[in-house]
């Protein structure tokens, strides 16, 4: 039988840049939010299926986070909620920026 790996160990042989775990995050906020929103809304996926023309099993693949939907699945999910995105600038890309730039 193998050894077991940590987490720890595993994520280190993962390579993770700072700029990945970054889009990690803010793709999880966004799906978190959505899913928050459907559910303030009372809106449950068949309607977003519905509504959007994604089968539901699509809409339930985007809400499980074990897929990163595609943009158009993203805004077609947000529309059948009556959200959208929108481009905001982030103060934390000058600082990833600029702390990348140092190591090389």
């Amino acid at each position: 039988m193998g050894k077991f790996k940590t987490w720890d160990e595993f994520e280190k042989e993962l390579k993770i840049t700072p700029e990945q775990e970054e889009e990690i995050r803010v793709e999880m906020e966004i799906m978190q939010a959505s899913i928050e929103a459907r559910k303030k809304k009372k809106i449950t996926q068949e309607e977003i299926s519905k509504k959007s023309g994604l089968t539901q099993s699509v809409v339930a693949r985007v809400e499980s986070g074990v897929h990163s939907p595609t943009m158009q699945t993203m805004l077609r999910y947000l529309n059948a909620i009556g959200y959208t995105l929108k481009v905001v600038p982030n103060d934390k890309y000058k600082a990833t920026k600029q702390k990348v730039n140092k190591n090389i």
